[in-house]
């Protein structure tokens, strides 16, 4: 009887075992620090690091103390994004230090976090089951594989904030798609800090304040925060310099109380600064308060301690100014705003605390770089990727500043799809009115700055990352909103076109600004009709044109001439004719 059952049991367990066999997914496998393409996010240099997931070349290693070469091998900052449409993410890696520390959990010291953008530029969070071994995994399974109309999303994968990464690889079942994004072509904003800006003690690494504030203002960040060693030290700083910032940051007075001595602090700013803008000239520094402890009621020397490296900061800060300085700031305790409630030991942030960390430098930055944000979607800056089939977003937005700054425009028209797919330079795939481009605009150095689907946030986006930075255009022409239609109502849209022009007029003073009403489009006439009317008291009182093209796209009953266009919205070349004629009598005129 014993043996029958074990002859049934084994019968059994061999067809399980091959069903299992048969429905076992393949995989493929993506190890980033062996691709070709710079992928590595979160730091400058392309090359000349020891180890992949290092944060400072290794010529470092020679110049800066140990402590510090040590810290450089965490990989806090660091992140890797890609496209896939696969429902299941497989990410695999071993490290060399502890998984965890008395005051920070092992999924922040030495574990990943996954993030997706959607097509609207919206940032969403992915749980993953995680194990911690001798190889730490995590897995994600059940992801939406679609993105609205488009069939793949992007995903940004941050790494251990507290943890050296020995080797890495990212896998997804074989019939999916995968494709990894280059670093980002734009100066970075460089933080020189503590623990608390390596990431001491968030709960994963998007949360560690850096983290957060890069996707809250959607751009490069470099963390070069040592833990315990942010002394603002020559040898470190002469390696901070060689990074072209947007924006550095000094956040090290954490590291900086007790027994140096107001003097010794005083000049250890002083030549900070000095140190960075012999090296880059013009750009901005912002140093930061010590942010303060928790207890500091309950420890006096503690609280003196802070308040004594703030007074020497702030003195030393107001000297510089004084002596002729300029693009100098200060990020004060009070605006960083911790309470008794945000920080785990009375010294580093928890979650709450790394929050308030990173709202307080997005209020200063924005007010820094002059980029305010409204309240409402038309008035908040963002990406899209609404269009995969014919182009990249960002690839072109790359391609408007490398072709801006090469050729130097003297005229500009701003807008979505409808300039875009018209003609001109930087060229699209579809020309439909390359012609009238031609012959209205060839002569005029005129560059093309329309985005497929673009909204009236979407080109915000595009003036805040530097569109119209290195050119000086005699004359721009913004036509957007249309693709505001279907999301906003007409105050919406019309606050954003003014939030927009406000911002615009503020980087391009000495420009002819001129505003295009927005095009009627098929079963829209009617609204559009109103909606221009109220674009139109935009410029009034204000040094910019209105300009309304729309009744030459109309017949005398108010439709669209259905002959002037390919689609109802976009413009056939007789149409594109037309708009050219019509776009290049206003330029005449004003």
């Amino acid at each position: 009887m014993i043996r029958r059952f074990l002859t049934i049991f084994s019968i059994i367990m061999l067809f399980v075992s091959g069903y299992s066999t048969a429905q076992r997914k393949e995989y493929k496998s993506w190890n980033p620090a062996k691709d070709t393409l710079n992928v590595i996010q979160g730091r400058s240099w392309e090359s000349g690091f020891k180890s992949g997931y290092d944060r400072l070349p290794a010529a470092a290693e020679k110049n800066v103390r140990k402590a510090v070469w040590g810290l450089s091998e965490n990989s806090s900052g660091l992140y890797m994004q890609f496209r896939t449409n696969a429902e299941e993410i497989v990410v695999k890696f071993k490290v060399t230090g502890g998984m965890a520390m008395p005051h920070m959990p092992a999924t922040g010291v030495s574990g990943v976090d996954l993030y997706s953008k959607n097509i609207d530029g919206k940032w969403l969070w992915c749980a993953g089951r995680y194990s911690f071994g001798d190889t730490v995994s995590y897995r994600f399974v059940n992801l939406a594989g679609k993105d609205q109309h488009v069939d793949d999303r992007e995903y940004r994968l941050y790494l251990p904030l507290y943890n050296t990464v020995k080797w890495m690889e990212i896998s997804v079942p074989k019939e999916a798609k995968f494709k990894p994004l280059p670093v980002r072509k734009e100066k970075p904003i460089v933080v020189y800090g503590t623990s608390i800006a390596q990431g001491a003690c968030a709960s994963r690494p998007g949360m560690a304040w850096t983290s957060i504030l890069g996707r809250k203002l959607d751009r490069s960040m470099v963390n070069l925060g040592f833990s315990g060693n942010g002394k603002l030290e020559p040898e470190v700083l002469d390696f901070v310099t060689q990074i072209d910032a947007k924006l550095f940051v000094l956040d090290c007075l954490p590291n900086l109380t007790g027994g140096i001595g107001d003097a010794m602090l005083n000049q250890k700013i002083v030549d900070a600064v000095r140190q960075i803008q012999k090296k880059r000239p013009g750009t901005p520094i912002l140093m930061v308060e010590h942010d303060g402890y928790t207890d500091g009621e309950m420890q006096p020397l503690r609280k003196k301690d802070y308040e004594a490296v703030n007074r020497v900061l702030k003195s030393a800060i107001d000297s510089l100014i004084k002596s002729g300085v300029k693009g100098l700031y200060l990020l004060s305790k009070e605006e960083i705003g911790h309470d008794i409630e945000s920080m785990v030991d009375g010294t580093h942030p928890n979650d709450l605390g790394m929050m308030r960390y990173a709202e307080a430098y997005e209020k200063k930055i924005k007010s820094i770089f002059n980029e305010p944000q409204g309240t409402v979607s038309t008035m908040i800056p963002v990406t899209q990727r609404r269009d995969a089939s014919s182009y990249d977003w960002e690839t072109r937005h790359q391609e408007v500043l490398d072709y801006g700054k090469a050729n130097q425009p003297e005229l500009v028209l701003v807008g979505n799809s409808i300039l875009h797919y018209w003609g001109g330079e930087p060229a699209s795939s579809r020309a439909k009115g390359k012609d009238a481009w031609t012959k209205y605009f060839a002569e005029g150095k005129a560059m093309n700055m329309g985005f497929g689907w673009d909204r009236i946030e979407n080109v915000l986006w595009r003036i805040y990352h530097g569109e119209l930075d290195e050119i000086s255009p005699k004359k721009i022409i913004l036509m957007i909103g249309t693709n505001n239609l279907d999301y906003n109502t007409d105050e919406e849209i019309v606050q954003g076109l003014k939030f927009l022009l406000d911002v615009i007029k503020v980087r391009k003073p000495a420009a002819d600004v001129i505003l295009m009403g927005i095009l009627p489009r098929r079963k829209m006439e009617q609204r559009i009709a109103g909606l221009n009317k109220k674009i139109a008291a935009i410029a009034i009182g204000k040094r910019l044109k209105y300009a309304d093209a729309g009744k030459l796209f109309l017949k005398p009953a108010k439709e669209i001439d259905e002959s002037l266009f390919s689609d109802g919205l976009h413009p056939n070349a007789v149409g594109y004719e037309k708009l050219g004629n019509f776009i290049n009598q206003q330029i005449k005129k004003y």
